[in-house]
């Protein structure tokens, strides 16, 4: 079966890929809209000429604090994921599902330009089998089990230029109940409420170079 026909799946349109992934996330067209991220990045910096949180060209390319300002406002957060952690200390049945933030090159007709930019692609549990829900990709891409999930987290991860985020509800972030409490991942729990783990997530991540193509 295609899985195209059970799984909803936004493909990559200029660089909207952080709406693609809250959509494809959701798993309903329309979950989130451009109009609204505009919005939200108005609200995050209403007195700057040119606004730092998207493209001035009004193609998207939002930025980390657009995609947690959207899931807040639904009762959601999008947690910085620890590499000095396993992905097996995360707690499946709590979570959303995740986003990832890869490095990619520019594309300008059928010329692929070496800049350093960056892509958000949705992951998420559906009918019983993990998704990679990439915009980029023809169809959505079965990864598998939790195991096989484990295993693709892992591979990602041992990549510098790559961030994982793990999104839940509200009340399993501020309970951490997304994290299993095991005594051998005693590193400390980094919430996306917490500032000086805002500042860390900023440090990895150049908000400006988030796009999608």
């Amino acid at each position: 079966m295609n899985p195209a026909k059970v799984v909803y799946h936004e493909k990559q349109v200029r660089e909207l890929c952080a709406l693609h992934a809250l959509n494809n996330l959701f798993q309903e067209k329309g979950a989130f809209s451009k109009s609204e991220l505009d919005s939200i990045c108005y609200n995050l910096s209403p007195e700057n000429w040119i606004n730092p949180h998207k493209s001035v060209l009004g193609l998207g390319n939002y930025d980390v604090n657009v995609i947690m300002r959207a899931l807040q406002i639904r009762n959601y957060e999008m947690i910085w994921f620890d590499k000095r952690k396993d992905p097996s200390s995360i707690q499946l049945e709590n979570v959303t599902g995740f986003i990832l933030n890869v490095p990619t090159d520019y594309k300008f007709s059928f010329i692929t330009i070496p800049l350093k930019r960056r892509h958000w692609i949705a992951v998420k549990l559906l009918n019983g089998l993990y998704y990679n829900l990439d915009s980029k990709l023809e169809h959505p891409v079965a990864i598998g089990n939790e195991e096989d999930l484990l295993n693709f987290l892992r591979t990602e991860l041992d990549s510098q230029d790559k961030e994982l985020f793990v999104i839940t509800t509200s009340d399993s972030a501020k309970l951490s109940s997304w994290l299993k409490q095991q005594s051998d991942y005693n590193n400390k729990i980094v919430d996306s409420s917490n500032r000086d783990a805002e500042e860390v997530l900023l440090c990895n991540i150049n908000p400006r170079t988030a796009v999608g193509k």
